[in-house]
This record gives C-alpha cells, structure tokens and sequence, in this order.
C-alpha cells in the first residue's frame, strides 16, 4: 500500500510539472504548493491539490503551472526541504503553508511570497498573506448587522481556553461600547450553572412562582386565566441583553445554545449569533434553537464548488479548500494586470476582487472580506 502512495504521488508531481523543463521565460507563472501529501493530513493535501487543478482547469491558459511538494505534518525539516526544492525551480509565490505555526519557518525565505488559507492574521506578515476568513472580518459584518438590527445590549461569550487571550487581544481593536464580554468553562457541566448566572435565571424563576401565588388563591375568571399564562412559562422577566456573540463551534457551541435555551432567554427578543461556521448542517438537530445568525462565504458559490469537487473527483472537499482555489485565482489576477509578481507589495491595490469566497479586497496591507450575514431556520441556510 506504500508503495502505491509512493507511486501516485510521484504520478501526481509528473502531471503538475509537465512542460516546465523550458519555462525560463518570464511567460510563465510557477506556483509552488505547499501541502501534505504524506502522513495523517495526506486526504487534505489532495484535497487542496484537486481545488488547485479545479482552479486551473477554469483559468485555463497554459503558461500557468502548479508545483506540488509534500510539507509533511509538524515536520520543519521537511517542510524547509519543501520550500528549497520550490525554490530551486525558480518558484516565486507559493500557496501555503495551511498551518500559522509554520510562519516562522518560511519567513526566512525572504525573497519568496507565501498565501496562506490560515485566518489567524489579516495583515502582511513580512512575506506572508494570509486569505482565510479572518475573525476581523467576521466581527465586522455581525457589529455592522446587530447595529441594523437596532441590538445596543450584546453579550460576546468567550470560551475559557488557549485562544482566550488572544481573542481579548483582537476584540480590544474594535469600538464595543455596548458589548460585554462574558467568558465560560467550556465544560457542560460547569457551563451551565454560568450561563444561569448570566441571565439571572433563578431570580426570574422566583419571580414566576411569586407571581403565581398572587392569583392561586382566587376564583374569579380573570384570575384563572392569568394562572394558565403563567402556567406556561418557565420564567418571568427579561434578561439584561438583546444579543449574543458566541466565540465558538461545534459541540462547544451547541452546549452554549441549548443551556442558553434551557435558562428560557427569549429568542424572539435576543439575536443568537456566532462565527467560524461553514454551513454546518448538525446545527438543524438543536431543534430548540429557532434561529441562528452567522458571517460567512458565499453559500451559492460554496454549494456549486462542492458540486463540482464532487462531481469531478466522486469526494467532497475540505473547506479550506475553497480558500487555495480563490488564492490561485488572486495569484493569477496580479500576475496578468502587472505582467510579474515581485512581492507582497503587489497585492496592495486598489479595488475588490470576486472569488468563489465572496468578494474580498486589500486595504494598508490588510484583506478584508466582505461576508454575508446567514440564518440557520427551518433546516436551511438563508442569506439574511
């Protein structure tokens, strides 16, 4: 079995490579690819090589070239190795690394450019771009849409983990006057008894019950009716915000939303809303949810790529994936307006850029990416 993924790669680095032995002219556009190709994340190297053919088969011109090499997984050595063999092939701009934490690593290859799918940093980071979905941007569109929404009392809960200071750290750059920020023991267990405190839970369970025994001992009509109302409550009162901004995904996030459920906040007068979301369908099984609200790609774009993927390669694609189709995109859009591509200073221009993410633009070195607001209802993704 080895050797046949030794063999298909070897396959998949000849077909990439193709007609390179005579583009030493400044006609051709190389670009390098770093993924891994080996080890536990071998499927998503593949899968971002695929994105790259798709993305190539629609540029269709063939003076564009992609160079594929294996990174390997938390492997600098390998990953060095990598970029010296791009390097040595006069490979200028490079897609990749996927992970931040090998920034540091490719940062002394100074004279090259690297556009990565992370989203940890918006802005240049001396050779690096990095295209993913920033948590700048996805804060900018829900601030923007809770502002139209006529929301002034916003929550943001924060889980309590590594990320937590580094999250503080970026929402301290925004202008949050009338946002709190709440943080959490991701813990069930614990998380509930906090998200009680949060909304004053038991205080307005004891106002049900004193309110109840007003009308208990009465047989008027009036009083009757009040008490069924009543009956049917598990609260009485209204929590002290009209929105939250959950900082989280996945079971995390779906702990937060059922104990936000469970402690009867009225999400007909408070806006649920969260990012990192990628049209995650296992949301549709918190049915006590009614509706969610979210900043994210392009659904149309995002549900035709995947028809695509599929429809070409019988798999779906990770997600990022998207992201590397739309840097090659970008790649190629600076290489025909400028004729060369010398640094990162080239994709500093004016203007915005349409991709298969949505529409994106660079700004003081900075991509910003303007994202749609989405609405999880009914079992399905709604532009809002």
């Amino acid at each position: 079995m080895k050797n046949k993924i030794i063999i298909f790669i070897t396959y998949i680095l000849f077909f990439f490579n193709s007609n390179l032995l005579s583009d030493e002219n400044n006609n051709f556009l190389k670009v390098g690819l770093l993924a891994p190709l080996s080890g536990e994340y071998k499927s998503l190297g593949f899968s971002l090589l695929h994105s790259l053919q798709l993305a190539l088969n629609e540029i269709d011109d063939k003076n564009v070239h992609i160079i594929p090499r294996d990174s390997g997984t938390n492997n600098r050595e390998k990953l060095s190795s990598a970029i010296k063999e791009l390097k040595s092939q006069n490979v200028k701009i490079v897609i990749g690394p996927i992970d931040n934490e090998d920034f540091e690593e490719v940062k002394k290859f100074s004279n090259m450019i690297f556009i990565s799918p992370s989203n940890i940093n918006p802005e240049f980071q001396n050779n690096i771009i990095s295209i993913g979905i920033s948590f700048e941007s996805q804060m900018e569109a829900l601030i923007d849409f809770l502002k139209k929404q006529k929301k002034n009392k916003t929550i943001i809960l924060l889980p309590k983990n590594k990320y937590t200071a580094f999250i503080e750290n970026k929402l301290d750059k925004f202008d949050l006057k009338n946002f709190k920020i709440f943080k959490y023991n991701s813990d069930p267990k614990v998380l509930t008894g906090e998200i009680e405190i949060l909304t004053n839970y038991s205080q307005r369970k004891r106002n049900l019950e004193l309110r109840k025994k007003m009308f208990e001992d009465k047989d008027d009509e009036g009083s009757k009716r009040q008490l069924e109302l009543l009956d049917q409550k598990y609260t009485l009162g209204d929590v002290n915000f009209d929105s939250v901004i959950i900082i989280d995904f996945g079971s995390s996030l779906k702990s937060v939303l059922t104990s936000l459920v469970f402690t009867d906040v009225n999400q007909e007068k408070v806006l649920f809303t969260t990012v990192n979301q990628w049209f995650d369908e296992s949301i549709f099984y918190e049915n006590t949810v009614k509706s969610l609200y979210y900043p994210s790609i392009n659904y149309k774009e995002f549900k035709r790529y995947k028809e695509n993927y599929f429809k070409t390669y019988k798999d779906f694609p990770s997600e990022i994936t998207i992201l590397t189709y739309d840097a090659l995109g970008l790649i190629y859009y600076i290489w025909k307006k400028n004729g060369k591509i010398n640094s990162v200073n080239d994709f500093s221009f004016k203007g915005k850029i349409k991709g298969k993410i949505g529409t994106f633009s660079f700004n003081n070195k900075k991509i910003n990416q303007n994202l749609n607001i989405y609405r999880a209802e009914n079992n399905k993704f709604t532009k809002f």
